[in-house]
């Protein structure tokens, strides 16, 4: 069998097996070992399990299910409601007013969660009830909370960016560095089609509450101290030269149950879910992890 015709094969195979539902580092797997099996002599058993081993065996992967157990505390914690009362009295003169919330809410949370669903579910259970009832358009709600929650992929520490790093053996450190500036310009991108469309369809913006004296809105800010120091704490150690990005994912963790302790959020069953939350999504991925570099062996 020529080489385009195996390839052919093994993609339908792949496509077939995740088409049907199976799990996707099962069906890397499987394209792996159905691909060694047939169209090559080598020791199956030992290829995988030297291939498995050493996706697995990596202390830079060991940020990964610190990050994510980052982001399960914070998802359980006062964040989001901290982030709109801290937010929401600098945006009543901007157009577009409350809608900023979803935008720099979400890049603030991205940058402490790396994950675009814990900050979509994040951001979202707090905003979208509070907009809702002040009358805001629910398309431009859900648009621009669906369009910011994808900053979690890139704005450091992204998990995603963590999986690249470890799956090509780049740099995480400069793989964080490489995606702080983009992310920054897509926040002021949304920012910016919202202003326009707000200035389009006046209309559709909700009339804006009562303008606070600037202390007022100082004193109202005080719920974003904790997560810039969040923030400071483990991008800034990263970018500075101080930690690893695993060293400060570690400093991320104990941080983050702090400041879910200093919030009252913290208890025993908040600490065992978010535990387990971040154990089941770590699982999953190095398992992933695991199947693609295996697949990688095999068609090499």
């Amino acid at each position: 069998m020529s080489e385009l015709s195996m390839t052919v094969v093994l993609l339908l195979l792949l496509f077939a097996l995740l088409g049907s539902g199976v799990w996707v580092a099962f069906s890397l797997l499987t394209v792996g070992i159905t691909g060694m099996a047939l169209f090559t002599d080598a020791p199956l058993g030992e290829v995988m399990a030297t291939t498995i081993w050493g996706a697995s065996n990596g202390w830079a992967l060991a940020a990964l299910p610190l990050f994510i157990w980052m982001g399960e505390i914070l998802f359980r914690s006062r964040l989001s409601e901290d982030m709109f009362t801290s937010l929401s009295p600098w945006l009543t003169n901007l157009p577009g007013r409350l809608l900023h919330v979803n935008i720099l809410g979400c890049g603030i949370f991205a940058a402490v969660s790396g994950s675009s669903a814990a900050t979509a579910a994040t951001i979202g259970k707090m905003s979208i009830p509070e907009l809702s009832r002040r009358g805001y358009p629910q398309n431009m709600m859900l648009g621009t909370l669906a369009g910011s929650a994808t900053l979690g992929l890139l704005i450091p520490p992204s998990i995603i960016l963590i999986v690249y790093g470890v799956a090509t053996e780049q740099s995480i450190a400069r793989l964080f560095v490489a995606g702080l500036l983009p992310g920054l310009l897509l926040v002021a991108l949304f920012i910016g089609y919202v202003v326009v469309w707000s200035v389009i369809n006046r209309s559709e913006i909700p009339a804006g509450e009562e303008k606070l004296p600037f202390r007022e809105k100082l004193n109202r800010s005080k719920g974003l101290i904790p997560v810039v120091l969040l923030i400071g704490g483990v991008i800034g150690s990263i970018y500075s030269g101080i930690a690893s990005p695993t060293d400060a994912a570690a400093v991320g963790v104990v941080l983050s149950l702090v400041l879910s302790a200093y919030s009252g959020t913290l208890n025993r069953q908040t600490f065992l879910d978010g535990l387990l939350g971040a154990t089941r999504t770590s699982c999953m991925i190095a398992f992933i992890l695991a199947g693609a570099a295996f697949l990688t062996v095999a068609m090499g």
